[in-house]
């Protein structure tokens, strides 16, 4: 392994003897650095304080074997920084330790190094680095010295985001600088997770859920929540992403962006998280709040083997993959990334439950943690669609069914080809949605609303955004569900304004590429070629219906009089669950939340209605087509075989 190690102007007079190149990497400077900070701990030993416990960072893969000496090391040594700690913070089970340590340091590493510790053999040094010189031992044992011996406690920091946490302290050892972040207990840490045996959790009844409100449907306002903000999102051990980026020039919302590698089925994938407000002290919340939900929802964050088995050992008690929908014959000759559902081969599963009876059911792993892979459960590439995080069970479940009635009612309308009705947006009474249509219009875009319920009546609404001059970025769909219409407006409209700023650029920056899709729809792959398409003003004659006259409606003649307001969360979620009961549809839940997610007052799940189409994205992908729902729908028409614009 090559790297552009540290190496300070003070060059190292008096260096100690190298190593051959053959040696681990880092293995002897870690060895001269342990030396240096032992004989300075014998010579001045703090009273209660511990021992210096030096081991390497970025030398092998830190997420798989426990390592005991990395549990209770406190001096960690990279190719550019010396990191202290855990300090402070919990004592014993509830704090984080060494290890927990290290595994986070190491998913904030670049895909290179990344892939070559967790994908790569047995890693060689290239020279002796980095170099450690006096000062920098001076500098490491003088930090450790003032703070390694800070006591636990179960105190409040001056950051009141982050609350008892431990913290660790990183020294870069070409500039000196310190950064001190705090620090979250790994739950997947080789070394002291709490391994769980995977059984069904026990079901409690839907509790009642007083609201704030009549006309709230959340619990909790998003800043409510007790986020430790610190410990989330930093370039050291971050939990959910090394940074989150504002961009003040964007005319329509105040964007946060952010993400981090996520190791999945096709190698290091690029999760992104983002807030779409009017605000940025809005947006940076809902940022955080969904990249805790991606954190949930990529991979099961609970240490212990998973339940392996076939199918056809398991189907008196386990959801019917195929239920769920599978992909043409032709996508398995040719796409290398799925492989066709076979009953009788083993594959991992999870346990939720179905709502209404609370009866455990085995759910497909790849069904619910969407970035997870196993031999032989590649028969679908799931998404996040029907995962959402609340303050609760109940309002978890909620959201995470109307995303999935939401993604259900635009498939339904597009393939379908199914007359929508015109939402005359002047009659939306909310000055909010009446700013965002003027920011859209200086954008230079024009926004149609369409109300998109199909044969469920919890409100659906399609926007789409049209350039005025109908030039590069074209076209730009957008939908949002709710059960208060205005909501569903509300939610459509800002999804459809946080895309319109860069529809164009992006449109022009890929227009060969897109060319060729438009050509030949098998190249249309990821996520977002489906919506860059229709930034091409070809395609605008695949959206015709949509674009065609008809009369504007009032939203009070579209939606009638507004539901029965109610003053519990759980009488919203019940008529939600009542409706597709009724359409003889089962709604199963899986517990997504981590344990980090408990402690901050929050529950994430994956919602599963077998039945509702379900989104994909590559066109080779589509299980819509082949489900009896939409082929009941069509009564015999052909669907409208162009790849979906969901963004």
């Amino acid at each position: 392994m090559t790297t552009s190690a540290t190496r300070p102007a003070a060059q190292a007079a008096n260096r100690p003897a190298t190593t051959t190149a053959a040696a681990a990497p880092l293995s002897a400077a870690a060895a001269r650095l342990r030396r240096a900070l032992d004989a300075r701990w014998l010579a001045d030993p703090r009273d209660g304080g511990r021992r210096p416990a030096v081991v390497t960072l970025g030398a092998t893969d830190l997420t798989n074997d426990p390592d005991p000496a990395r549990r209770d090391a406190n001096v960690h040594l990279s190719a550019g920084s010396v990191v202290i700690g855990p300090w402070g913070g919990p004592a014993g089970p509830d704090g984080a330790c060494g290890h927990c340590f290290g595994v986070r340091w190491q998913r904030m590493r670049g895909r290179t190094e990344r892939d070559a510790l967790e994908t790569g053999r047995h890693l060689t040094a290239v020279g002796d680095w980095p170099e450690l010189p006096p000062y920098l031992v001076d500098a490491v044992w003088q930090l450790f010295r003032a703070i390694a011996g800070t006591p636990p406690t179960a105190g409040r920091y001056l950051d009141p985001d982050s609350d008892a946490l431990a913290r660790v302290t990183s020294l870069d050892l070409a500039s000196l600088r310190t950064v001190t972040v705090p620090l979250l207990p790994e739950p997947l840490c080789p070394s002291c997770g709490r391994v769980e045996t995977d059984r069904p959790a026990r079901w409690s009844a839907l509790q009642p859920r007083p609201k704030p409100a009549p006309d709230t449907y959340r619990l909790h306002d998003a800043h409510e929540y007790r986020l430790p903000v610190g410990a989330l999102v930093n370039p050291v051990s971050g939990a959910i992403g090394a940074g989150a980026l504002m961009n003040p020039a964007m005319p329509t919302t105040s964007p946060v962006t952010g993400g981090v590698f996520i190791r999945g089925y096709a190698g290091l994938l690029d999760v992104a998280w983002s807030g779409h407000a009017a605000g940025f002290g809005d947006s940076l919340r809902l940022a955080y709040l969904e990249g805790l939900e991606r954190y949930a929802g990529t991979h099961r964050r609970r240490a212990g083997p998973p339940l392996v088995a076939a199918y056809a050992d398991v189907a008196d008690r386990a959801l019917d993959p195929a239920s769920c929908g599978v992909y043409p014959d032709e996508t398995y000759d040719v796409d290398p990334l799925v492989q066709r559902f076979d009953p009788t081969r083993p594959i991992p599963w999870v346990w939720g439950h179905v709502v209404g009876t609370g009866e455990p059911i085995m759910v497909p792993r790849r069904l619910c943690f969407y970035s997870s892979g196993a031999p032989h459960d590649n028969f679908v590439l799931s998404s996040s669609n029907g995962c959402a995080t609340g303050g609760c069970l109940e309002e978890a479940i909620l959201y995470g069914l109307l995303e999935l009635i939401e993604r259900d009612a635009f498939l339904l309308g597009w393939y379908t080809r199914q007359p929508l009705r015109r939402i005359d947006l002047d009659t939306c009474a909310s000055t909010h949605v009446r700013s965002m249509i003027d920011r859209s219009s200086l954008a230079g875009y024009e926004v149609l609303a369409f109300d998109n319920r199909t044969d469920l009546t919890v409100p659906v609404v399609t926007t789409l955004a049209v350039r005025h001059d109908g030039g590069p970025g074209l076209l730009a769909f957008a939908a949002g569900a709710h059960l208060d219409p205005a909501r569903a407006v509300a939610a459509a409209l800002s999804e459809t304004l946080s895309y319109i700023p860069v529809k164009a650029r992006t449109t022009r920056r890929r227009r060969a590429q897109l060319d060729a899709m438009a050509d030949d729809y098998t190249l249309v792959q990821t996520v977002h070629d489906h919506a860059d398409l229709f930034g091409l003003p070809r395609m605008r004659e695949h959206a015709a219906d949509y674009l065609a006259d008809r009369p504007l409606e009032a939203m009070s003649d579209v939606y009638g009089a507004p539901r029965t307001p109610t003053h519990d969360l759980l009488h919203d979620l019940q008529q939600v669950l009542d409706e597709l009961h009724a359409k003889g549809l089962d709604v199963i839940v899986v517990d997504q939340s981590t344990p980090e997610q408990h402690a901050m007052g929050l529950r994430t799940v994956c919602t599963i209605v077998p039945g509702l189409l379900p989104i994909d994205f590559g066109w080779l992908r589509q299980r819509a087509l082949s489900l009896p729902r939409l082929r009941e729908r069509l009564a015999g028409a052909e669907p409208r075989l162009v790849p979906h614009p969901f963004p």
